[in-house]
């Protein structure tokens, strides 16, 4: 569980970040977890962005994304969210230093 200031210094370091992937109309699949879980060992924050057509808003794939891969949901703004999860490899921890 991240405290108010970790997620405020997390939101600050996720404004310069792109969307790595989108929760499309199928919702969240497991491979959609799956591409999630490998970006999360790898970069430890991550965005998405949920397409319109997609049946579920930004929050409600925010919570299933964070529920299946254990990640902590950092903001929800319009269509993106921002998730965050500390690696488990040593030489991936760059950002849980820094917070």
């Amino acid at each position: 569980m991240l405290t108010s200031k970790q997620r405020a210094r997390l939101r600050g370091f996720a404004n310069t970040i792109q969307p790595i992937t989108q929760v499309g109309k199928s919702g969240v699949t497991p491979e959609l977890c799956a591409t999630v879980e490998a970006a999360l060992e790898s970069r430890e924050l991550i965005k998405l962005s949920v397409l319109e057509t997609a049946g579920l808003t930004a929050r409600e794939a925010a919570d299933a994304v964070s529920e299946a891969t254990g990640a902590d949901v950092v903001s929800v703004i319009g269509r993106k969210f921002v998730l965050f999860r500390v690696s488990s490899k040593e030489e991936n921890r760059k950002i849980s230093a820094e917070i």
